[in-house]
């Protein structure tokens, strides 16, 4: 008796621990793990599934609760372990390693028509690796300049547009009027500089990461490329219209001195904006601005956020399924709304929602036609080179500790020693 007890709770624990399985009802059930956070996004990603599971009896899908910070480690702890959810979410600067490495299925035959058309091909890139397409694109945000309207108003600059944005150096110029005793024309947060040094600079016509004809990929620290980290420098270390102190700080924690009037523009990304609504004392007035633009114009890099499904998911079809069904036009304005982005859908960024001049969202709207795969987007060990050799250089760069010519020899000798590790 004892022995067919012990038998039976095995068998209990081993179907507790599998993923993605059938029950003995014959119902399917996939996990899906969200990295939704804000209250917004998670309640219209749990009414989503809600919705699903309504009109679904067979196919049923359980909410997973993940988090931004620790879902790499997370995700390569649980496909080696064989416990992957079975729909992912992510970010797509996230998935190369992972689709490299054989973990995320290939969607290529799995979704339908009508999802594959309506993202437009720029921005399945980003999800690319090889032969096969391992993510599907579904949120996206550009950085965005947020400024003190009373203040640009009262300064008399030029106030800019999507049609006629700031150069780099006008921007530069207009940050040094707007400076006066204690306070700054600039609060640049760059806590985590890389990402917003690489998407930033793509405007000047900065690559950083090139190709060879081999597929092997280089880093070339150009003239193009120093546009953005040398106005930063200048601002910082030369002009002092750009404050010292939020060179270290995460963009959240620049809020407070914004409305306290220590900074008239913050360059954060466009979903912060909730916060800014949020936490905004009554009667703060505030705008959204286009960032400043070069020799490529307003164009940006962008990293969207990504549905993928796990290659040991038993049920791939269904769970290609569930995120025709999570992806449609109206779902993913819904899912927009709620994290404060903008689709990568063509159907979803012509709602109305999307285009109203309150909190900015037309502004944001307007530039999703410029916003383009961030530069490492399929450079294999650019995490490695990102934590290692990127982020502590252009943190002693903006600080003033380094001059550019140590920058570029950093980005390229220590970063292609790098890179040539996961290229052999």
């Amino acid at each position: 008796m004892r022995t067919r007890l012990l038998a039976l709770a095995l068998l209990l624990l081993l179907a507790g621990c599998s993923s993605g399985g059938t029950r003995d009802d014959g119902r399917i059930t996939l996990r899906f793990q969200s990295l939704a956070w804000q209250e917004e996004s998670v309640e219209a990603n749990k009414q989503l599934v809600k919705e699903w599971n309504a009109t679904h009896p067979d196919v049923r899908v359980e909410y997973v609760q993940g988090s931004w910070d620790s879902v790499h480690d997370q995700l390569l702890t649980a496909f080696e372990g064989g416990e992957a959810p079975d729909i992912i979410h992510d970010a797509s600067d996230d998935l190369a390693d992972f689709a490299y490495g054989g973990y995320l299925a290939d969607l290529t035959g799995l979704l339908p028509a009508r999802l594959r058309s309506d993202i437009p091909q720029r921005s399945w890139e980003t999800t690319t690796f090889g032969d096969g397409v391992h993510g599907v694109p579904f949120l996206q945000e550009p950085r965005v300049l947020i400024a003190n309207a009373t203040w640009l108003r009262k300064s008399g600059v030029r106030i800019p547009t999507p049609e006629k944005p700031w150069s780099w150096a006008e921007f530069r110029r207009i940050t040094e009027r707007l400076s006066g005793p204690g306070t700054y024309g600039v609060a640049w947060p760059l806590k985590e500089p890389v990402s917003a040094t690489l998407n930033l600079s793509l405007s000047a016509g900065g690559r950083l990461f090139h190709r060879g004809a081999d597929g092997k990929v280089t880093v070339r620290f150009g003239t193009a490329d120093q546009v953005v980290p040398r106005t930063v420098h200048a601002q910082a270390t030369t002009d002092h219209s750009a404050s010292p102190t939020t060179l270290g700080s995460g963009g959240s924690d620049t809020l407070p001195g914004f409305f306290a009037g220590r900074y008239a523009m913050v360059p954060l990304g466009f979903s912060y904006r909730q916060q800014i609504v949020q936490q905004a004392p009554k009667g703060f007035e505030w705008q959204v601005l286009p960032a400043p633009a070069g020799a490529g114009g307003l164009t940006q890099g962008v990293s969207p956020q990504t549905l993928s499904i796990a290659e040991d998911c038993p049920h791939k079809k269904e769970a290609a399924e569930f995120l025709d069904f999570f992806l449609r036009p109206p779902n993913m304005v819904r899912l927009a709304l709620g994290d404060w982005m903008l689709p990568t859908g063509t159907e979803a960024l012509k709602d109305p929602a999307l285009h109203r001049t309150k909190d900015g969202w037309a502004t944001g709207t307007a530039l999703a036609g410029h916003l383009r795969p961030a530069p490492a987007q399929s450079v294999r060990g650019y995490p490695e080179w990102k934590d290692k050799v990127a982020t502590p250089a252009l943190q002693e760069y903006y600080s003033g500790a380094i001059g550019i010519g140590e920058l570029r020899r950093r980005l390229e000798e220590d970063g292609n020693l790098v890179l040539a590790r996961y290229q052999r």
